[in-house]
């Protein structure tokens, strides 16, 4: 089954307090999205960390997105093998102080990529979209001399590299899907944007250390059928995203979560009947509500609330 999570920033503040008091016990620790940008970690930088969440009450259970990742990496560029290196010690560290989850991604220049930001919702609240056809208006000019397979191998590296060190630390990996999950972005090819893709994953290095960070919303803009997909990966499913799009990987707008076009109830049941235990799920790309500046869209608090009140009622059903 699942735990329910949020995602908090690396120093205390009322975010903290407000997880505690919707019963959240599991932190996804982000800086990119949520904190300072912070992505290279000390064992003293992660054990102070460690000590401020178990003094709040609360436990580090994913590292997400800010970590010592570098594209020379993912492009399998000279000077990998040093990045590679930290990487490995940032494991081994997660694994001293019991952080269970890392998840990382393999997208190459842009991260997660949207054209828009201010769309209006239900009630006047605030989503992301994106568009292929706004995104490339002025055509586009390959921004990296690499191919797909370029690509694939650096990851393949990566992977027989990693793995083993995972296993040894008691962590596990979740590789999060290209987002949007298109063959290629601003010109850059992209390469986690499939089930398929996935397998091929799994395939490269088979341990339960090498896994999927499964986010909904990029799964449903890849057209698959969510629950089906959840049961095919089961216990290979290491992390969980929970949001959805209605559109594709051209064109696709964030929705509510309790409003989207997908059965989340059904996507819930799966969940129940196909992960290991203890798999942590956040909220993901909540909108902007009232009084929010939408600075950060996507990761404002109030949305995270009622999608954590929404994500424990389905759980409930799932257990009639």
């Amino acid at each position: 089954m699942v735990d329910l999570a949020v995602v908090q920033p690396p120093q205390p503040d009322e975010r903290w307090q407000l997880a505690k008091q919707m019963g959240i016990e599991n932190a996804v620790i982000h800086t990119l999205e949520i904190g300072d940008g912070k992505t290279s970690w000390s064992y003293h930088d992660l054990l102070r960390l460690k000590n401020w969440c178990e003094d709040a009450g609360l436990n580090i259970s994913v590292i997400e997105g800010s970590v010592p990742l570098t594209d020379r990496v993912r492009l399998g560029r000279e000077g990998r093998d040093e990045d590679i290196e930290e990487f490995k010690q940032f494991i081994q560290h997660c694994g001293q102080l019991d952080i269970p989850v890392v998840c990382y991604d393999w997208m190459i220049g842009i991260r997660w990529a949207r054209t828009e930001t201010h769309v209006e919702a239900r009630g006047g609240s605030l989503v992301t979209a994106y568009s292929n056809d706004r995104m490339h208006r002025d055509g586009v000019e390959p921004a990296v001399n690499a191919s797909s397979e370029d690509i694939w191998d650096a990851l393949e590296y990566f992977l027989q590299e990693v793995t083993p060190v995972a296993e040894a630390a008691g962590v596990k990996l979740g590789l999060h899907p290209d987002d949007p999950p298109r063959e290629s972005l601003g010109g850059i090819p992209r390469i986690v944007n499939s089930p398929e893709a996935y397998q091929r994953v799994l395939d490269i290095y088979d341990s339960e250390h090498n896994g999927i960070t499964f986010c909904q919303g990029n799964f449903a803009a890849m057209g698959v059928d969510l629950p089906a997909t959840i049961r095919r990966f089961g216990d290979r499913i290491n992390f969980v995203h929970f949001r959805d799009v209605e559109g594709d990987a051209n064109n696709f707008v964030e929705t509510w979560h309790d409003e989207g076009p997908h059965d989340m109830l059904a996507a819930m049941e799966a969940y129940r009947d196909a992960v290991a235990d203890n798999v942590v799920m956040r909220p993901d790309h909540v909108p902007t509500m009232v009084d929010e500046d939408n600075s950060n869209p996507g990761y404002h608090t109030k949305g995270r609330l009622f999608a954590v009140g929404y994500m424990r009622g389905l759980l409930e059903q799932t257990q009639q």
